[in-house]
């Protein structure tokens, strides 16, 4: 009796033990992941307050990429070898997102994205905004920020090496967006350094900094002999070299494994197995579900006109528009406020950290869209911001300010991604990372929380709303018909203008957009969907004792996941209520 009692035990404890390795092996897979990533973007690693190489740029040229590759197909070999139903729960769901994430990255491997260097939202040529997410809280930090810029030319040089290399495969940007590269990077080629973006940041530097007059002079040099030089070579490799060689096509498919890379992407942004034709079917039917809605609307203003010149009337009309710069800001600084207290009705938790509102930098906002959310530093020392585009007012309507506030910043993305950052116990690339169609997916679903928190009460307003809704059901239209099924550029604009109030200003720079950034645009519908589909069961199987609150938190209480891994978290806790 003793002797078999003994085996039983040496037998629990040895399976017991290999469990334990198990998990740990998997926990230092992840945590040596994780440093590795740190350490292979100085820049990431200053976002988080890690300040150890303050002074470095991110190794972006092929041999680096490569080998990073090298490394992820090993990562994903060593994560199959690992039994994940000897894991502990919390575990097996960080197992089952870490899988996720590295076959995601191995599959993409055949596909040449990092020979897209150049775009018209961001990069080389606006190297100078990467310092609005960067700490600038001491005297070391801004003569950091002076070393990373002496070796700024290197980092151009890595840029045009990787644009060579896409025009000698093929893979080169649609022309007409290159020619917005062109005019950002002529702004960078400054007579006076003071008048260079790269300024800005020491323009308006604290008196308690530290030598702040000797600072802005070792700038005014570095600007002036070393940063404005590599962008004057820039500008030459891109007007000789690059721009003639841009390709006049538009939609990815026209490259090399085209369709199958916009498979990969649509696939990668949704989080789902949805084809193009599926996810470009949805959209159609979104448009007319969402037209009618409009439609009723306009009936009930009496309006004797078209649809289509209700929507010119829409665009048209000084009624809907400021005419300066600072009404248009300040009236977005009114909204969130009015709107912050409402979110206490929705939410059992809201994030401890602040938001701000800042304007999109003049260098950018002719070339992007109406608004974006830069997260908060992980330390806490710099709030999240919601960053509005004040260019050409009369082109910013009135009625898209709340529907636009409600999905930047709360209950939209501050609010979610806040919330994520603040998660305890769960691994940081859960923390910093997450799904296209979660996090905009969630930015979309807030937006119909507009009418939850007393908004959209003017006819307009609400029309706004539908706009905006309207606006991601298109993108799920144009976005495929460009990248998939031929459609020309000028036919995503039409089909846009045909459908949604957004004015013409923005809906080519909407265009532009998903031109640059194949499939990402897919995400906020999809997402939104699953979420609102998921809502209205809980409240059907639910009734009366439904919580919006409950309901909240379970979508949001382990950050962004996929919609899959949403769904099943959501059936549990379905089964648990009832």
């Amino acid at each position: 009796m003793i002797k078999h009692f003994l085996i039983i035990f040496v037998m629990f404890f040895t399976i017991g033990s290999a469990n334990y390795n198990q998990e740990e092996s998997f926990n230092q897979i992840v945590n040596d992941e994780w440093q590795r990533w740190v350490n292979e973007d100085p820049l990431f690693a200053s976002y988080l307050g890690d300040k150890s190489a303050n002074q470095d740029w991110p190794n972006i040229t092929e041999k680096a990429l490569r080998q990073n590759q090298k490394i992820e197909r090993e990562v994903l070999q060593k994560l199959k070898n690992i039994d994940p139903m000897v894991l502990s729960e919390t575990a097996q769901l960080n197992y089952r997102l870490f899988l996720y994430n590295y076959k995601k990255y191995v599959k993409s491997h055949q596909f040449d994205s990092h020979l897209l260097t150049f775009g018209q939202r961001g990069g080389i040529q606006l190297e100078h905004e990467t310092a609005e997410s960067l700490d600038f809280s001491s005297a070391q930090d801004y003569q950091d920020w002076l070393i990373r810029l002496t070796k700024l030319p290197a980092l151009i040089n890595d840029h045009i090496d990787l644009a060579q290399l896409g025009i000698e495969r093929g893979v080169t940007a649609p022309k007409i967006l290159m020619k917005r590269v062109s005019r950002q990077i002529k702004l960078q080629i400054q007579k006076d350094p003071k008048d260079s973006p790269f300024y800005n940041i020491f323009s308006v530097m604290p008196d308690a900094i530290e030598n702040k007059k000797e600072i802005q002079i070792k700038a005014e040099n570095i600007i002036q002999n070393e940063v404005i030089p590599a962008y004057v070579e820039l500008d030459q490799f891109f007007t000789e070299t690059y721009l003639p060689a841009a390709r006049e096509t538009f939609g990815i498919y026209n490259l090399p494994n085209g369709y199958k890379w916009y498979e990969n992407l649509a696939n990668n942004h949704t989080t789902t197995a949805l084809t193009p034709d599926e996810i470009h079917q949805i959209g159609l039917d979104e448009v007319a579900r969402i037209k009618d809605e409009m439609k009723k609307i306009i009936e009930s203003l009496n309006w004797e006109g078209s649809f289509d010149d209700f929507l010119n009337f829409l665009r048209s009309d000084p009624q809907f528009y400021y005419e300066t710069e600072e009404e248009l800001f300040q009236a977005y600084l009114a909204t969130t406020k009015r709107i912050d207290p409402h979110t206490l009705k929705l939410f059992k938790t809201l994030p401890r950290t602040p938001y701000g509102i800042k304007a999109i930098p003049k260098e950018s906002a002719p070339d992007t869209t109406t608004a974006y959310y830069m997260r908060p530093s992980p330390d806490g020392t710099r709030a999240g911001y919601f960053y509005v585009n004040l260019y050409r007012p009369e082109v910013r309507p009135k009625y898209e300010i709340e529907v636009l506030s409600v999905h930047e910043a709360v209950p939209g993305h501050h609010l979610q991604i806040a919330l994520a950052m603040e998660l305890e116990n769960i691994p940081n690339f859960r923390k910093y990372s997450g799904y296209t169609a979660f996090i905009e997916g969630w930015g979309l679903y807030s937006e119909s929380l507009g009418e939850e928190m007393g908004l959209y009460q003017d006819p307009f307003s609400k029309f706004g709303a539908l706009t905006y809704d309207m606006w991601r059901a298109v993108r799920l239209v144009v976005d495929t018909g460009m990248h998939y099924k031929g459609w020309s550029r000028q036919k995503a604009i039409d089909y846009f203008k045909d459908n949604a109030a957004k004015t013409e200003q923005d809906i080519i720079n909407e265009i532009d957009r998903y031109l640059i950034m194949p499939g990402q645009a897919l995400a906020y519908k999809i997402g939104q969907l699953k979420i609102l589909e998921l809502k209205e069961k809980a409240k059907k199987e639910l009734g009366e004792s439904f919580s919006i609150k409950d309901f909240h938190s379970v979508i949001l209480e382990q950050g962004s996941l996929p919609l899959d891994i949403v769904e099943e978290r959501f059936d549990a806790y379905l089964l648990a209520a009832k």
